[in-house]
Order: structure tokens, then sequence, then C-alpha cells
């Protein structure tokens, strides 16, 4: 028993010193790791969401942009960064279940090696086409793409993206044939949808929801179970008869593994402030993302969904033998 004590009042310092580490905590400013380039949705969602941090936690909330290898370069300077509360990760289904599936060497993996904080966003992918594809709806379009399959391009914004991934889902759900065509970002492949350079693509409806509405490319439907408030007028792929065309683009913080329970406990109390604030929903709201119900803003439930999206994308991804660039 003797010999236990020195044991047992090292392990008890150490829990005081852990425990008055998460009440001072944060002393000095904090790193958000975007792992893309600037201007994108995800950093625009980022910068938000780091102000109001920087208000609830008293300290600077920095954004690092590291891009890169879609995405995984950054996740990969997350997973290492010291777990002490200093270092937090914003991102999204792309990088922490797409790219995680398609780049194979990967030295982490993102159900492990992070610490699951909240789910915080999601906003619709929508199906969208040039405004010469001659179809008034998403039956005559698919109608089309079976009879012109030499004609019918698809613009993505990288292997394994999620408008790579949409087209191919897309491919399985219908039997239409599509000639992707990639592309270094968003922004080039609505500039040839409006010049009829190519077909048709899938994009995040929030970012482009403007040209939409200015009637210059077609919204054919929304990749989500309900239609999006923002433009009610576009039905669903459920509605348009291809059934379980879903994919949600959503966004979450995590940390590394090892930060202390009281400092995620934390950062957690910081997102589900934030996501009831009315303001920051308006904000958000008015954005076109929406925001989880307050049960899934647990890490529990951010975990467990995590591992259903992984679960769901890998055996098409795997059938369908996509591998990085």
């Amino acid at each position: 028993m003797k010999k236990l004590l020195p044991a047992i009042a090292f392990v008890a310092l150490l829990a005081v010193a852990v425990s008055a580490q998460a009440q001072s905590y944060p002393t000095r400013p904090v790193s958000m790791i975007v792992p893309y380039p600037p201007g994108g949705p995800t950093e625009t969602l980022g910068r938000i969401f780091a102000e109001r941090f920087r208000i609830a936690l008293g300290q600077p909330v920095i954004m690092e942009n590291v891009a890169g290898a879609a995405g995984t370069i950054g996740t990969t300077r997350a997973v290492r960064a010291a777990p002490d509360g200093y270092t937090i990760n914003f991102s999204n289904v792309a990088s922490h279940v797409f790219a995680s599936i398609v780049y194979t060497n990967l030295k982490y993996d993102v159900l492990t090696d992070l610490e699951p904080i909240a789910l915080l966003t999601t906003s619709p992918f929508w199906l969208i086409a040039s405004s010469s594809v001659p179809a008034r709806d998403l039956p005559e379009l698919i109608a089309w793409l079976k009879a012109n399959p030499a004609r019918a391009t698809f613009g993505i914004v990288g292997t394994g993206s999620p408008a790579h991934l949409c087209g191919v889902h897309f491919q399985n759900l219908t039997g239409a044939k599509l000639n992707f065509v990639p592309y270094r970002g968003a922004g080039p492949v609505i500039q040839d949808l409006i010049g009829g350079q190519i077909s048709l693509s899938c994009l995040e409806a929030t970012a482009n929801r403007p040209v939409v509405q200015s009637g210059k490319i077609r919204a054919f439907a929304l990749l989500a179970k309900n239609r999006w408030p923002p433009m009610p007028n576009v039905p669903t792929a459920d509605e348009g008869g291809v059934k379980g065309l879903y994919l949600p683009f959503w966004h979450a913080l995590w940390v590394p593994k090892g930060t202390p329970a009281a400092i995620r406990a934390r950062l957690n109390a910081v997102a589900v402030e934030a996501l009831a604030d009315d303001a920051m929903r308006k904000r958000l709201i008015g954005i076109g993302v929406e925001l989880p119900p307050r049960e899934q803003q647990t890490p529990e439930a951010l975990r467990a969904f995590h591992r259903a999206e992984i679960d769901r994308w890998r055996p098409i991804i795997e059938a369908a033998k996509i591998k990085p660039e």
C-alpha cells in the first residue's frame, strides 16, 4: 500500500493541474486551422465562428488557412498539434469524410486522432446546369443525359471532392453516364456553366445562389430531404424521382486527441452558446445554412454522425475506385 501512495498522489496532483488549466483556459490566442485556401464557404463560416469564439473565450481566435491535398495537409497539422486547447480544427465533410477515405496513405484516422466538439452547420448541394441544356426538370435532364452520353460534361472541383462524389452517386442512382471535367475551384466551374462549356455540376448552394437566381444557370434538384427555404421553388431530388440523392455539406469543430475533457467541454459550451445566440442564428440563416437541433450539438452526437457519414460514403468511393490526383 505504501508503494501505491506516491502514484496516487501523482495522479491527484495531475488531476488538480488539469482542472486548474481548464479553469484558466485560455490565457493566450487560440489557433483555428481551416484546411482550405481563403475565399471559400468554409473560410467564410470559420471567420464567423472565430469572431464569436473570441468574444466568448476572451482571447483572439486566429484563423490559419493550411490548404492542400483536399484538406488533408491542414488536418494533419491539427492532428499533430499539442492537445492543450490552443489549436482547434474547423472543417467539413470534404476533408473529414471524403478525403479521409480517398487518401489511403494518411498518417491519421479522423475518427480516433481528433476529438469531436460540435456539429455547427449544414447546407445543401444542388444539381445545376448550363441554360443550354434542353431539359425542364430532373426526369427530362436524366433522359437527355442518357440520350447524349458523349455530350454530358460534369464539372468537378478535384478528384474525390463533394462535386465528384455527387456525380458518382448520381450516376449510380440513375444509370446516366457523365464525363467528369476537373477544375481547381468552384468559380471556374460556374463561369464555364454560364458560358455553356460544360453541361452540369453539383455545388454547395449558398455560394452560388445569386447566379441561379439571376437565371444564368439552372438548379434542377436540391440534394436534401426537404426544400431549401432561400430557394423554395427548387425541388428535391426525391421529388424529381431520384430517391436518396442526399449530400449535406456540413461543418464541425474538432481538437487534437488528448485535449483535456474540461477544455473540450468549455469549447462545446461556447459552440452551443453561439448556436443559441439570436444575432448569430440570424446571420447564419441569412447566409443560407441550417443549424443542428440542440441534441445534435454534443460531442457524442458529432462522433456518431461523423462515423455514419464515413460508413455511408466508403463503399461508394471504393466501388468507384476513386484515387487522389
